[in-house]
């Protein structure tokens, strides 16, 4: 039992390094700098921003698991999102993020589109600059034969419908939407 005790935290430094081996940074190379999530495009992965894409950063592949674990696990991706920290910029600009966010969060979305509201409704309409997230509901909702024609639509296909919707509509106010 001790040994699986040890291994645990020697492979999750592996999976975060890339490699048990790898060779320390040398000295004479300058650190690249932090990505800022004003630099055009968010500075996250798939897991989206929150804690960890702070801890994570945006690497491929399990690493998005180990940030959406975090996220998911220190319940910080709503405040986040809402408060602009944690990696979140809702400054203008936020069609990319939105998309990103739309993606990252498919599944979770169409739900709670269907619905009409709930937690994502919540947070894309903050990362969108919408002014009311019921009203974004029940908009969304109304356009969801349109937003998902079907199961196989492609996350670009359904992202775009959704910012389509969002910015057709001035009622909604969106104003991070460019």
């Amino acid at each position: 039992m001790r040994k699986s005790i040890l291994i645990i935290p020697v492979l999750a430094a592996c999976l975060v390094s890339g490699s048990a081996l790898a060779d320390p940074p040398k000295p004479s190379a300058p650190p690249p700098p932090p990505p800022a999530a004003h630099s055009g495009g968010p500075a996250y992965g798939a897991a989206g921003c929150g804690l960890g894409s702070i801890f994570f950063g945006s690497k491929p592949g399990f690493i998005q698991v180990l940030a959406a674990t975090t996220n998911g696990s220190s319940a910080n991706q709503t405040f986040g999102i809402t408060s602009g920290t944690s990696n979140c910029d809702t400054a203008p600009g936020g069609s990319a993020s939105a998309k990103v966010f739309i993606v990252a969060n498919r599944e979770a979305l169409s739900k709670d589109i269907a619905r009409g509201s709930g937690e994502t409704i919540t947070n894309l309409s903050t990362l969108a600059g919408c002014q009311n997230p019921v009203t974004v509901g029940a908009t969304l909702q109304k356009n969801f034969k349109t937003i998902f024609p079907d199961a196989a639509a492609s996350d670009d296909k359904v992202g775009s419908a959704i910012i389509d919707t969002l910015k057709t509509d001035k009622s909604l106010s969106c104003s991070n939407l460019t």
